[in-house]
């Protein structure tokens, strides 16, 4: 025996096992250390037939032979005829077995119970029952960190006060430069800031069985299992973000559509056809208009729609806008309603600042206790793994302190209650700031209406 090569936890359905690559490159291009590679059977080098065929014949161009203790069947024809049969049979049970897993697993998920792996953001795995040996857990909010979610939702659908909604890239330098950690104690990605909004998770459906793994592609949603889980944010929270990504998504929007200087552009089109109103110009770009795409590539024949001036519908629409839209009393009967949830919101951000402020206690008494028994000779400072308790201690108190001043500072930001005069304060600013020059204020406005 001149080595050996171990992989606890591996499948053998596929090559991609270091060990295994090791062995292999050993035996090809090492200068022949063995002449034989023993396994206990033929399953433990492959689940594959035409993987393991594929190996013995590599291994036989090095005079390297594969021998099983349990399968010893020789070199002759009929032996290796066998060895194919059974490599076959070992292929059919791996996947039988994988079918039996992902029944149970499937069925798990559907129970509402945790089938293992790192649970998704902001979310912390408890033991929920215990089933004989097995012990079942279930998914619950993390205290600490579900505030930056509902943080990272508020950015996207409302901005940070002084900004409008936000992206994935101005969210994400958001959290950054304000030193919010991932739940690792790590600097954000736009990948993970996407996930986080558009995953159903967080409206308390966790989908299992998603991606094939093997294929490399998504599943078809008829094999999703969509497991009950706590939720942080609203479904109607997390819809209006679906529409807020869609809408800024240049496959759905071009870029120009959004950051053009024309005020309609995109979402004003022919009543004949339906097709989009695009910008005409005429003597030397003096005078604008809205012309219907169809006419203007097809001629009349094309579609019978109508040229309008620029300046007449633009400014139709706007007074449109000022009449129905910011009517003070219009607006206060929309918003008495918000005004009504905001109260609901303040009882839930403050008990949700009492838990982190718990936590953070309890975490700081669990660090005097464990200094006291530093200062009575009961602990060893140098014992790297209570250096690695205390240190895990204090982030666990320093980021719910840090998330309960958030918290606390957001409930600030709610502001007073709203009254009729200012709602009509209010009107008085938009009409002015609909009425710029510049047109900017106008045209974001007018295209989240739309």
């Amino acid at each position: 025996m001149v080595a050996e090569y171990v992989e606890p936890g591996q499948s053998a359905t596929d090559d991609k096992r270091p060990e295994f690559q090791r062995m292999m490159d050993a035996a090809l291009h090492g200068g022949s250390p063995f002449d034989v590679v023993l396994v206990h059977s033929f399953s433990r080098f492959f689940r594959d037939q035409f993987q393991l065929e594929f190996y013995v014949r590599k291994l036989a161009k090095a005079d390297v032979r594969l021998v099983s203790i349990t399968q010893d069947l020789g070199d002759d024809p009929m032996s290796n005829m066998i060895r194919q049969i059974m490599a076959l049979f070992d292929e059919y049970q791996s996947k039988e077995n994988a079918k039996h897993v992902l029944r149970a697993m499937k069925e798990n998920a559907r129970q509402g119970f945790w089938n293992g792996a790192l649970p998704p953001i902001d979310y912390r795995t408890i033991e929920a029952e215990k089933r004989g040996a097995k012990i079942k857990k279930k998914l619950e909010i993390d205290p600490i960190h579900a505030e930056t979610v509902r943080l990272i939702y508020r950015l996207a659908l409302r901005g940070d006060g002084d900004s409008g909604p936000m992206g994935l890239t101005t969210i994400t330098k958001h959290l950054n430069e304000r030193d919010i950690r991932t739940r690792d104690g790590g600097r954000w990605g736009i990948a993970a800031v996407h996930q986080i909004l558009t995953r159903t998770t967080y409206i308390g459906e966790h989908r299992f069985n998603t991606y094939d793994s093997k294929a490399k592609r998504p599943k078809p949603e008829s094999e999703h299992v969509v497991m009950e889980v706590p939720s942080i944010v609203t479904k109607d929270e997390w819809q209006a973000v679906q529409a807020h990504l869609k809408s800024r998504n240049p496959k759905w929007t071009p870029p120009r559509t959004v950051s053009g200087p024309t005020l309609l552009t995109g979402i004003v089109f022919c009543a004949s056809c339906g097709g989009a109103m695009t910008l005409r110009t005429g003597k030397g770009g003096r005078y604008r208009y809205y012309t219907c795409s169809t006419r203007a590539r097809q001629g009349k024949t094309g579609c019978g729609g109508l040229t309008v001036p620029m300046g007449k519908l633009d400014t139709a629409v706007t007074a449109h806008i000022e009449k129905r839209l910011l009517d003070p009393r219009r607006l206060t009967t929309l918003l008495s309603e918000v005004l009504n949830r905001r109260d609901d919101y303040i009882a839930r951000r403050r008990t949700h600042i009492t838990e982190l402020r718990q936590r953070a206690s309890e975490a700081d008494a669990k660090l005097k206790r464990l200094y006291e028994a530093i200062e009575n000779g009961i602990a060893d400072l140098n014992d790297p793994a209570l250096k690695g308790r205390v240190a895990e201690l204090s982030a666990i108190r320093d980021q719910a302190r840090s998330d309960a001043k958030r918290a606390a500072s957001a409930i600030e930001r709610v502001g007073p209650e709203l009254t009729e005069e200012k709602v009509r304060a209010f009107t008085t600013v938009a009409r002015k700031r609909l009425r710029k020059s510049d047109g900017t204020y106008r045209r974001d406005h007018l295209r989240t209406v739309a």
